[in-house]
């Protein structure tokens, strides 16, 4: 029965619990660039909305169902905060981007209120209260 589930791997070519090479997507010049384009938009669009203490990075890498991609920011105090996510190739195969506009605000927007919850709950014991 466990010879049935993808996670058996093949005899002598796939160990258990790893993906074939063939099952796992390769990305053409094409789509690395606008990958690569779309997810510096997201960093970019999360230093918008947050001073220049905060860091952001990110980062592709390959995974196991294909690309993952990375985004993390580091406050000035506090925890750092990321996102990751593996964007869907097929339906960005005829588009002109591969992470939507919509998505990327999205991600920006919850990692820099993320970011600032952070800094808000570190220093929170820290700051006295001017009125109540």
């Amino acid at each position: 029965m466990n010879g049935n589930t993808p996670y058996a791997g093949l005899p002598g070519e796939t160990g258990a619990g790893q993906r074939a090479a063939a099952d796992v997507p390769d990305l053409s010049s094409a789509q690395k660039r606008l990958l690569h384009r779309d997810v510096s938009r997201i960093a970019a669009r999360t230093r918008e909305f947050l001073p220049n203490e905060y860091v952001v990075d990110a980062d592709i890498s390959s995974g196991m169902t294909g690309p993952e991609v990375t985004v993390a920011v580091r406050p000035p105090v506090g925890h750092a905060v990321s996102a990751g996510f593996t964007p869907d190739l097929e339906e960005a195969a005829a588009a002109e981007e591969v992470i939507t506009a919509d998505e990327r605000d999205e991600v920006a927007r919850g990692l820099a209120a993320s970011a600032a919850l952070q800094v808000k709950q570190a220093i929170s014991n820290n700051v006295r209260p001017t009125g109540k």
